[in-house]
C-alpha cells in the first residue's frame, strides 16, 4: 500500500515573503533606504554622454538607457528628483516585485517582463515609451544573468526606433558587493560616489544576425569598461563579468 504523501513544510522566510504586510512594507523600507543613502552621499557626475542624458530628461527627448543589474540601488535615485519619464524593465519574478514597487515609490514607472516571461509585450510597451518621447531603461544582464553579459533587448529597441543607447554606471567608495548572482553593490549612507555616463550609441536599423551580435557585444564591452573605470575611480577592485552561459539558478 503506497504511503500518503506528506506536505512539505514551507520555510518561514518564504512564508513571510508572501505575506501581504511584508510585500507592502519591504518596498517602502527599500525606498527609504535608497533616499537616505542618496541624501547623505556626495555623488559626482561625469562622462561624454552626461549632457545628452540630462538634455533628454529635461526636454522630453527619447532615449534608451542601460546599466548593469548590480548597480540598480543608486541608479534608482540620481541627482534629478522627478523621474516620471523613466520606464524601467523589471522581471516578473518574485524578486522583481519588490524592486518594481520600490522604484515606483521613488517616482519611476516600471514595465514588467523578461526574456522568458512577458518579453514580447514588455518590448512593445517600451517601444511605445520611446515613441512617446520617454526614456526606456534596461538592465541588459537581468533578470538572471550571466552577470555583466548583455542580452539583446536594448539593441533591438534602439535599432527599431533610431533612438540612441546611453550606457551609464555608478560606484561608491563604501558598501559591500553582495554574494548575489549580480554582485549587487549595497552602497552605505554618508558615502562618496560617481555616476559615469558613456558615449551614446546609435544602432543602425535592419541589422542582420552578425550585425546584431556585433552591437550587442559592443554594448556589453562598453558597459564593462565604464563600470570598471567607475570602480577604479572610487578605489575599488572592479567586479569581473561572469562566464557566459552560467546565470542564476532558480
Amino acid at each position: 500500500m503506497p504511503r500518503p504523501k506528506r506536505n512539505k513544510k514551507v520555510p518561514l522566510g518564504k512564508r513571510l515573503a508572501k505575506s501581504g504586510v511584508v510585500q507592502w512594507l519591504l518596498p517602502r523600507l527599500v525606498g527609504l533606504y535608497i533616499r537616505f543613502v542618496r541624501a547623505t552621499s556626495r555623488m559626482e557626475e561625469d562622462g561624454p554622454g552626461l549632457a545628452l542624458l540630462l538634455d533628454a530628461w529635461k526636454n522630453q527627448k527619447p532615449l534608451v538607457v542601460c546599466f548593469w543589474h548590480g548597480r540598480l540601488l543608486l541608479m534608482a535615485r540620481v541627482r534629478w528628483r522627478r523621474l516620471r519619464g523613466f520606464h524601467v524593465l523589471i522581471s516578473t519574478h518574485r524578486d522583481g516585485e519588490v524592486i518594481a514597487r520600490s522604484i515606483e515609490n521613488l517616482g519611476m514607472s516600471t514595465v514588467r517582463g523578461s526574456t522568458k516571461r512577458g518579453g514580447v509585450a514588455a518590448m512593445r510597451e517600451l517601444l511605445d515609451v520611446v515613441a512617446a518621447k520617454g526614456i526606456a531603461v534596461f538592465t541588459p544582464d537581468g533578470p538572471s544573468g550571466p552577470r555583466m553579459r548583455a542580452q539583446g533587448g536594448a539593441v533591438a529597441a534602439a535599432s527599431a526606433t533610431g533612438v540612441p543607447i546611453v550606457p551609464i554606471t555608478c560606484s561608491t567608495r563604501r558598501g559591500p558587493f553582495l554574494k548575489s548572482w549580480d554582485r549587487f553593490l549595497l552602497s552605505t549612507p554618508f558615502n562618496h560616489g560617481l555616476y559615469l555616463v558613456g558615449e551614446p550609441m546609435v544602432v543602425p536599423p535592419d541589422l542582420d544576425e552578425a550585425g546584431f551580435e556585433a552591437w550587442r557585444l559592443r554594448l556589453e564591452t562598453t558597459l564593462n569598461d565604464l563600470t570598471a573605470e567607475a570602480d577604479r575611480r572610487m578605489g575599488r577592485t572592479p567586479i569581473e563579468p561572469e562566464e557566459p552561459g552560467r546565470g542564476r539558478r532558480r
